[in-house]
């Protein structure tokens, strides 16, 4: 394979860079400076006319203006460049030009890698570039907006063309070697993970090429409170409108997590569409007199909080799916008459004739979103059973009840977490089993093979759900986080990102985005991220955890003794223990605040002692309250007797904050028995099939 060896590398995409060969950025001073370098470096060899230049970035100018200041910028850029590239220029009376040999840009790696098939490098360059747009942040006017759009344009459809091709030959080649199993197997999943990584990029919002679909966000119905049974037919009809319109290929839907979170909150329709930035608002209202129902609904333009559409509807109990069959066809009519394009809905998908069972299910997934509260998923679980023994064949109960069981291993003080997530694989399965198509439900059953310490079963089944359902922030969200379980952060933050810009009002996206950025050394942004969490209503640790990395060593134990607060509410004390209440909750607090955040060796080494305790005492020895600030403190051995002795559905999210370069994390990977840990639980196995953290060299 050939290379492109050269000393500088210019980053194309998102903010224009200039990077020397260890990765430091050569700083170019004028913003004008910056965007002429911008212009050869896209097309390096070639040349472009200095009246160009001109016309793009001096438009303002008279000509003779212009030219001389053309040359003065390139005068400048010599005498900065001449150090480390002395030919970096080709320069003539009339065009000027980069020498090719001095400089290579992600655009052209990324290029080079798809002409000679090396999928697994596409893939990866493909992520680091994720949404950004071509040349991100410069602007000179509409002669340059005129000609950036159209070179965006260009390599939008050629790298769109080498792509197909790339995973055209990629089939070729499987076909071929289909007697040798395990090699097909093998390009069999480099060309899957370069169709995630495409179409990641081709879905975001960020490129020129930016993904065009009109955004909707459906906002729960309203129902009477005094009415027990309209209320769930209005969250059925919510959750269905979501689901049903999610499946328009033509359409991006808001998740429903934001749109329940948003509900809850006193604000106007226009800020609601900007919360969700979406473009349009479904809003609507059920009316039950015994077994008729009458909905009204009304289509919002978010941007003026004016219908722009609204009827009404009427039916019966028995019939509510072909109720709400009519109700998302007629929505999708008026969004494309609203746009000037044709809309097209999926077949009306699979779900249960009986009415009983379908009841069951509404309240079921009902309570199965509030997640919190005492009973509420126990009851949710109840509720699903009892839908399924009447419809055993109903797919979409399956999978729901799957989540209910996932969720109680999570957010409850549960005893047996490893046989809810057992049983949550046998839910998830027979829903796969009934619905192939189920993204959801493979995503919910990866996580299941971390709990046998599985990862490589557990990436494999997150990249599936991605490909089946692509547009649903969940599937994403799971898949991002199980890559910053294996220290794959860069990898992962395009599909944590892309979580969030579809589901904006989610705090535990929030929550992984500022992991993701701590690992990666952006304190700001995690800081940023981990405030955005503490304001959805989350615990405040990582962001504590992120303001003590900035030094500020106060501020941080204070973050992290506010948690407390949470007590009971969104924070449970451990299964089989009696909740901590005054001054021995503002003790524990203190004791642990300290111990994470203070900085000091006292501090952490009593807490650290406390964890020594509850871990011998506990019912659960690895329950997240040990295993958590064990990671944070750095307390390696600790962590080898928690996550590699047990992995919970609740515990396992301990892991993606192993792979921040800070002290003192940064001990648990340095501590002799780290490799043999990561071969227990299976992430040396991962590393290998998807590639080593960034953090770890891979063994020679």
């Amino acid at each position: 394979m050939s290379s492109l060896d050269t000393k500088l590398r210019a980053n194309l995409f998102g903010d224009f860079q200039l990077k020397l060969a260890d990765g430091s950025e050569l700083e170019i001073s004028g913003k004008r400076a910056r965007a002429v370098l911008a212009i050869l470096c896209l097309t390096p060899g070639v040349a472009v006319e200095r009246g160009r230049l001109c016309e793009l970035l001096w438009q303002d100018r008279f000509q003779a203006q212009a030219r001389a200041s053309l040359r003065q910028t390139l005068l400048s850029l010599k005498k900065q460049l001449a150090p480390v590239a002395p030919d970096f220029f080709e320069v003539s009376r009339h065009s000027v030009a980069v020498n090719q040999s001095a400089v290579c840009s992600d655009l052209a790696e990324l290029e080079l890698a798809l002409a000679e098939g090396s999928q697994s490098r596409a893939s990866e360059l493909l992520l680091e570039v994720g949404g950004k747009a071509l040349l991100g942040r410069l602007r000179f006017g509409d002669a340059f907006e005129q000609w950036l759009a159209s070179h965006r344009a260009q390599v939008e459809h050629r790298l769109k063309s080498a792509v197909e091709k790339a995973l055209a030959d990629s089939q070729r080649r499987g076909d071929y070697q289909k007697p040798n199993q395990e090699l097909n197997q093998e390009h069999e999943q480099a060309r899957a993970r370069l169709l995630d990584a495409w179409r990641l990029r081709s879905s975001s919002g960020a490129n020129s090429a930016s993904d065009t679909r009109p955004r909707i966000g459906v906002l729960p119905f309203q129902s009477n409170a005094a009415d027990d049974l309209s209320g769930p037919i209005a969250q059925g009809l919510f959750d269905e409108l979501v689901t049903t319109l999610g499946q328009a290929p033509q359409l991006l839907v808001a998740g429903r997590r934001s749109s329940l979170n948003l509900a809850r909150s006193e604000t106007s329709l226009t800020e609601l569409a900007k919360a969700l930035r979406v473009a349009y608002l479904v809003q609507g209202s059920v009316q039950r007199d015994g077994e008729a129902i009458r909905v009204h609904v009304s289509l919002v333009d978010g941007n003026t909080g004016l219908e722009t559409w609204s009827n009404s509807y009427r039916g019966f109990s028995d019939n509510i799916f072909g109720l709400q069959d009519d109700i998302a066809r007629a929505i999708t009519r008026e969004l494309g008459t609203e746009l000037g394009t044709d809309i097209h809905l999926p077949g009306q998908r699979r779900t249960t004739s009986s009415k009983a069972a379908y009841e069951l299910y509404l309240q079921g997934r009902a309570l199965t979103a509030r997640v919190i509260g005492d009973g509420v998923l126990g009851k949710a679980v109840e509720l699903l059973e009892a839908s399924l023994e009447i419809d055993p064949e109903f797919a979409a109960c399956w999978t729901a009840l799957a989540e209910a069981y996932v969720y109680t291993a999570v957010y409850t003080p549960c005893l047996d977490r490893l046989e809810k997530s057992a049983r949550m694989a046998e839910c998830a399965e027979k829903a796969i089993e009934l619905e192939p198509s189920q993204g959801h439900a493979r995503a919910m059953l990866g996580i299941h093979h971390w709990t046998l310490n599985d990862p490589v079963g557990a990436l494999d089944l997150a990249h599936e759900a991605y490909r089946l359902e692509p547009d649903n922030p969940d599937v994403a969200l799971r898949l991002g986080s199980f890559l910053l379980y294996i220290g794959r952060t860069r990898e992962a933050l395009p599909y944590i990102e892309q979580a969030i810009n579809l589901n904006p009002v989610d705090g535990r996206s929030f929550a992984v985005l500022s992991v993701a950025q701590f690992n990666l050394g952006n304190i700001d942004a995690a800081i940023g991220a981990g405030q955005r969490m503490v304001d959805l209503g989350l615990p405040a640790m990582w962001l504590a955890v992120a303001t003590a990395a900035t030094g500020d060593h106060k501020l941080a134990v204070e973050q992290y003794r506010q948690t407390r607060l949470l007590m009971n509410t969104v924070i449970f004390p451990p299964a089989g223990t009696k909740p901590l209440s005054g001054p021995a909750l503002n003790i524990y607090w203190q004791i642990a605040a300290r111990g994470v955040c203070s900085g000091r060796t006292v501090h952490r080494k009593v807490y650290c002692s406390l964890l020594d305790h509850l871990h011998k005492t506990l019912p659960d020895p690895g329950d997240t309250s040990i295993v958590a600030p064990a990671v944070w403190m750095g307390y390696a051995e600790m962590v080898f007797k928690t996550l590699g002795t047990r992995i919970t559905p609740a515990n396992m999210i301990c892991l993606m904050s192993l792979w921040a370069d800070v002290e003192p994390i940064r001990r648990i990977r340095l501590h002799p028995e780290f490799l043999p840990f990561a071969e227990r639980i299976g992430l040396v196995a991962a590393w290998e099939k998807y590639g080593w953290p960034d953090l770890l060299a891979q063994p020679r």
